[in-house]
């Protein structure tokens, strides 16, 4: 197998990518064994969703291949990583319902393409309900993908704490895309 085929995450527990470190290739729903805190995270290959808690729970974030030398760089709310999942390498195509009440009703909208600004597009903020047809996104509590993240895989949601929010605010989302 080729080096540019392995997806691997590198995590680190002091900024700039200094003190102890664990490189990750797979999935992992337990991390605490490995770091006590994770403070720069470079990511070699692959689409990562991190997570705050031990299986998949708490805070989630979305990394592309880079370097992120300090917790702020990923949006991150504190230096607390506890678990990881790659993101699968879908290229397309992608299909988004988003609606404005739960169970599917009240107005809806369809998108395959990103979001910056919801408000804008949909002209509220609050989404309460959603179906994923094709492909993975995160959704973002502030516009601009900024603020707290959310990851949806193909599926319904009939309420917004299904996809794991304890409001209903959603102020952008994009498309999950694997990149090299």
């Amino acid at each position: 197998m080729n080096s540019w085929c392995v997806k691997k995450i590198i995590f680190y527990e002091g900024k700039d990518f200094q003190g102890r470190s664990y490189e990750c290739i797979s999935d992992s729903p337990d991390l605490s064994s490995y770091f006590n805190h994770c403070n720069s995270i470079r990511v070699e290959n692959g689409n990562w969703i991190l997570y705050e808690y031990p299986n998949y729970r708490g805070h989630q974030y979305f990394l592309r291949k880079g370097e992120y030398p300090d917790f702020h760089q990923w949006l991150g709310y504190n230096d607390s990583i506890r678990s990881c999942r790659l993101t699968p390498q879908h290229q397309g195509p992608f299909r988004l319902k988003v609606y404005e009440k739960e169970d599917f009703k009240g107005q809806m909208m369809e998108f395959t393409e990103e979001c910056p600004d919801v408000h804008e597009q949909f002209h509220y903020n609050d989404l309460y309900s959603c179906q994923v047809l094709d492909g993975y996104w995160m959704f973002y509590e502030e516009p601009n993908y900024k603020g707290r993240q959310y990851y949806l895989r193909p599926g319904e949601y009939r309420r917004y704490r299904d996809w794991g929010a304890s409001n209903p605010r959603i102020g952008s989302f994009r498309r999950v895309q694997y990149l090299h």
